[in-house]
């Protein structure tokens, strides 16, 4: 059994069967929703959507302490570089690779290009989704920061658990993440990137019964956990 850590918005936390440890979109010391530091995490990989603040806000420092792989786009970790981060795997859109705790796979998202790291202006990326197999057999879907799409449909069956944002204004609101759960029909659905500012402000508990019998919908508060 794999645990799934919500430190709210978008930064999850996998700890694997065998104890091997994931930060994905690592964003606590500027998160006002987390209360939790950079500096306690620990993390064997790191793995990121795209390259907005929101997303990468404790990536260098976390990489640079920990010694994790970080695997991301192509140009995040070519910008990663020059920052001596060399322990990097880099990936595009549609492409995916094994590592010792399962396959990643990095799906479509439809969100902004733009890397706010230091010196990030010019290494744009496209922003993009993570689909994980771990070794155990669980599937977890991370969607990262987008719109709905159709291409969702081609992970029907795929999903075991799916990290969907509802926050609206820059990604998909609830009422397009429940459509998204129609596309994906995945078993748990985690909402994420909503309540951490005004803007994205949302009724997790509506959405919930928004999707009804679609899923069974898992609203965790930051520091949460789902064992899946």
């Amino acid at each position: 059994m794999a645990t799934l850590t919500w430190y709210g918005h978008s930064t999850c936390g996998i700890e694997t069967d065998d104890g091997t440890k994931l930060i994905i979109d690592p964003f606590f010391d500027d998160n006002p929703v987390c209360d939790v530091s950079a500096d306690d995490v620990e993390a064997d990989f790191i793995l990121v959507t795209h390259g907005h603040g929101d997303h990468i806000g404790d990536l260098i420092p976390l990489a640079r302490r920990t010694g994790a792989l970080v695997i991301s786009t192509h140009e995040l970790v070519s910008w990663l570089a020059t920052h001596d981060i060399d322990n990097t795997h880099g990936m595009s859109i549609g492409g995916g690779s094994s590592f010792p705790f399962g396959r990643l796979k990095m799906t479509p998202a439809l969100h902004g290009t733009l890397n706010e790291g230091p010196g990030g202006e010019k290494f744009p990326t496209m922003p993009a989704g993570l689909l994980v197999t771990l070794n155990g057999g669980q599937r977890l879907y991370h969607a990262g920061d987008t719109a709905l799409l159709t291409d969702m449909q081609l992970l029907r069956g795929r999903v075991d658990v799916a990290l969907l944002p509802i926050g609206d204004n820059y990604t998909m609101g609830p009422d397009d993440a429940v459509r998204a759960v129609e596309f994906i029909e995945p078993e748990v659905v985690v909402p994420i990137h909503f309540d951490t500012w005004p803007p994205i402000a949302q009724d997790a508990q509506a959405f919930k019964a928004s999707v009804g019998e679609r899923a069974r919908v898992e609203v965790l508060e930051p520091g949460g956990r789902l064992d899946f």
